[in-house]
């Protein structure tokens, strides 16, 4: 077992397989020694776990958990795309979009559920440079999206 997967294990996270695109994309796309992935939602077996706007239907912790699971998926994609969590040098950045009721400012604090878990699995190597964006509505009412840069090795 690899050293990111002993973490995951430790955890009590089951990475799921990596979704499938039902739209036209890749889920990851590499240049040189980096890696971007799409963005990826809150799902868990297919279907959302929360879906509406954070400080509206959902409240922050709601969304904070909801970016867990994006985190979660995203790792999916990356173990789908290299075989091998261990070949990632470095979360690089972390784009993240919250589907946010009309004067919700605090998107940092619900993307802190995704920054967070990054450095609990990979240590240093998680720390990145980050937005965190609001947005008045998310595909299919996802409260958050999240896109990551990774370099990676061969």
């Amino acid at each position: 077992m690899s050293q990111i997967e002993q973490r995951l294990h430790e955890l009590g996270i089951a990475l799921p397989p990596s979704p499938e695109p039902r739209f036209t994309y890749v889920p990851c796309s590499r240049t040189g020694n980096l890696i971007y992935l799409s963005g990826q939602d809150c799902r868990i077996n297919g279907e959302l776990m929360y879906a509406g706007k954070v400080g509206g239907e959902l409240t922050i912790e709601q969304g904070q958990e909801a970016a867990r699971q994006v985190i979660i998926n995203c790792l999916a994609v990356m173990k789908g795309y290299l075989g091998d969590l261990d070949r990632v040098v470095q979360i690089v950045k972390l784009l993240g979009f919250v589907n946010s009721a009309p004067g919700f400012a605090d998107q940092p604090y619900v993307m802190n559920g995704a920054s967070d878990l990054l450095v609990e699995v990979f240590g240093e190597r998680g720390k990145h440079a980050r937005s965190a964006i609001g947005a008045s509505d998310l595909p299919f009412h996802t409260p958050v999206e999240i896109e990551i840069i990774a370099e990676i090795r061969d």
